[in-house]
């Protein structure tokens, strides 16, 4: 399904919304109208459509890389509390 405007808003806000300064959770508020919890859910879902890659693949594979990244660390953390435990 094709990117409707508050995709591309989305993704048009996450690859300049730094240019704007201040608080990110206050321009989410401001430029987009959601709450930041609700922004992070529905950037998470988009990255993942091939139709948001076909409209900005650099800011698409960084967004994945960036979540990839964090998910490994999450695991790696969860893991080694889990080993320490089993002492």
């Amino acid at each position: 399904m094709p990117l409707d405007d508050r995709d591309r808003a989305l993704l048009d806000f996450e690859a300049g919304w730094h240019r704007h300064g201040g608080e990110k959770e206050e321009a989410i508020r401001a430029q987009l109208g959601l709450t930041p919890a609700r922004y992070y859910q529905l950037l998470g879902r988009l990255i993942d459509t091939e139709d948001a890659l076909a409209h900005d693949p650099m800011l698409v594979k960084r967004l994945q890389r960036v979540r990839d990244e964090r998910a490994r660390a999450r695991l790696a953390r969860v893991s080694g509390d889990v080993k320490l435990g089993a002492r």
